[in-house]
């Protein structure tokens, strides 16, 4: 199956059941899962979730778990959201046991609705789609019957076959399931199975107009494929009795649904509605902005699936919905780079220090690559007297315990030696140009017998040495924590400083030859990852997350 989970999960309540089922030798002791998306936009981390949970069943419990495209609706559905969802789920880590789609299935379940209609438990209603909806009554009130109920079913054979022969015209005609029209679940007050569309489908082209609902599709592609465990999120509650009224009443393979509630994520949106709209409204530039909650969105801003898996781990499996905190995804990914992402040093706002007492030579300082990893190794580092610091590392008037750079100030510069700032240069419009400093030769990092103790370190890059580069900032999406349940439109919450970019960042030579997706730590600013429109010309590095919450701390100001 692919991956083995990075720690043991506890035994949640799904864990629980399947754990008895397996006990009790149920299916042969078999665990069959399934991941059945839509193909109608890019999968995001609540998907995620759901990944990880079936396949993460099956890995517990030695089964396999299918890929199924649930393609029942052409319209919106498309091959490039098949290969996307591909590409995460892969990306996650995960092997799949079969790829499959409902679409296989259409002439069998075409097959199934004949046979309820020879049962007479499934009818051709010419109602339309208001008069359906009116006929389904209220919670509290039976609905009514359909003047069409009570078809023949030699009638009801010659109209569906009709209807499959693109006879009829969308909208026209639809197959409803006779159940009850007084039954409690409106779910169950006769469902439409199939409704006609003359659209072209994604891999079935225009062999088919008429297409099955998803409560009819879904149920009979688990019992074709055996799957003894079809883990639903907990909307789906409900047509759990329609899901069992269909396997039972064509005596089929009977499939059991399970539901576990769905985890919503702080500042985002989960629905694939309005992440469309973001995209097509032109909101975000893609499906994979590292501002979205996409699973691509996340790989690109530097997110890592092993820190998404450990995110699933921690959230759990739960019966009742709620919102986690974006902080807690945040903390599961920096707690990942801070193992795995080499240091390396960049200026992200510059300012020209100037060594004066340092020779005009240059030097290779010793610079480890992470000090988390024994086995990184180390590189060279270029040291000269004219460096980029950050600009916010340098005050004219700095208050107390300010352990940075202002004149008289000492502070040691990473890797390198400990200078004291002496004198700073001004432009015409009052801004600082250069800092000027003199370093201790003594000092030099690794090799200190100065005596000399400072209590701030800063970064640096070499002027002579340094590389360019852009860097692009991403913030929240939002400005609220649920935009969703806010009145108006939701866009109207967007935060409009949710990405930055920096056009002319310096970075130590090493970088240069960064590849597309690896993972930095920028000492004393966070954690960056290489953008897949980066090129040798030019180099863009996403900030990933920071080394320690800010958000938080904004909040609370």
């Amino acid at each position: 199956m692919s991956v083995v989970p990075d720690a043991p999960a506890p035994l949640d309540f799904i864990r629980e059941m399947i754990k008895e089922d397996v006990d009790a030798n149920r299916n042969d002791g078999w665990v069959i899962t399934r991941f059945p998306p839509e193909p109608n936009g890019y999968l995001h981390i609540g998907h995620a979730k759901s990944i990880c949970l079936n396949f993460g069943l099956a890995l517990k419990f030695g089964g396999k778990t299918n890929l199924r495209f649930d393609d029942t609706n052409p319209i919106t559905e498309e091959t490039e959201y098949v290969e996307a969802i591909k590409k995460d789920v892969s990306w996650l880590g995960f092997t799949w046991e079969n790829e499959l789609y409902a679409s296989n299935y259409f002439e069998q379940l075409y097959q199934f609705a004949v046979d309820l209609i020879k049962k007479s438990l499934a009818y051709v209603d010419d109602s339309t789609a208001e008069q359906i909806a009116a006929q389904k009554g209220t919670p509290t009130s039976a609905g009514t019957e359909s003047p069409f109920r009570n078809r023949s079913v030699d009638e009801n054979l010659t109209l569906f076959k009709e209807m499959r022969d693109g006879i009829h015209a969308d909208g026209a005609k639809v197959l409803r399931a006779k159940i009850d029209m007084a039954h409690p679940n409106l779910l169950l007050r006769d469902p439409i199975m199939y409704r006609i569309k003359h659209a072209h489908h994604h891999r079935t082209g225009d062999a088919w107009c008429i297409y099955p609902m998803y409560d009819f599709a879904h149920g009979q592609s688990d019992s074709l494929e055996t799957v003894t465990h079809s883990i639903c999120t907990l909307e789906f509650i409900h047509h759990r009795p329609l899901y069992n009224w269909f396997i039972e009443q064509l005596g089929i393979y009977p499939s059991h649904q399970y539901e576990f509630a769905r985890r919503n994520l702080t500042y985002t949106v989960m629905s694939k509605r309005k992440l469309l709209q973001l995209v097509t409204e032109g909101h975000v530039t893609s499906w994979d902005d590292p501002r979205m909650p996409t699973i691509s969105g996340m790989r690109r801003r530097g997110y890592t699936a092993r820190a998404l898996r450990n995110f699933a781990d921690t959230i759990g499996v739960a019966k009742r919905e709620n919102i986690v905190d974006i902080g807690l995804l945040e903390f599961c990914v920096r707690e990942d780079l801070n193992k795995i992402a080499q240091r390396r040093m960049a200026v992200l706002d510059p300012i020209k220090l100037i060594i004066t007492n340092y020779p005009e030579t240059e030097e290779l300082l010793h610079a480890e690559n992470n000090p988390e990893d024994a086995t990184a190794g180390h590189r060279m580092l270029p040291f000269s007297k004219e460096l980029w610091i950050e600009r916010e590392d340098f005050m004219e008037e700095p208050p107390k315990k300010f352990f940075r750079l202002g004149v008289g100030l000492k502070v040691r510069l990473k890797h390198a030696y400990i200078i004291e700032c002496t004198d700073y240069k001004k432009d015409t419009a009052g801004n600082v140009t250069e800092v000027y400093a003199t370093y201790i030769p003594e000092s030099k990092s690794g090799q200190d017998t100065s005596g000399v103790n400072v209590k701030g370190t800063i970064h640096w890059v070499s002027t002579k040495h340094a590389e360019k580069a852009s860097v692009h900032l991403y913030d929240r999406l939002f400005k609220v924590e649920d935009p969703s349940s806010e009145e108006g439109d939701f866009k109207s919450y967007l935060n409009e400083h949710s990405k930055s970019v920096l056009e002319t960042v310096y970075i130590e030579p090493a970088l240069a030859n960064a590849s597309i997706g690896e993972h930095f730590q920028f000492l004393r600013l966070g954690y960056f990852c290489v953008d897949t429109k980066s090129t040798k010309e030019q180099i863009i590095f996403n900030k990933t997350v920071g080394l320690k919450d800010s958000w938080a701390k904004e909040q609370k100001k």
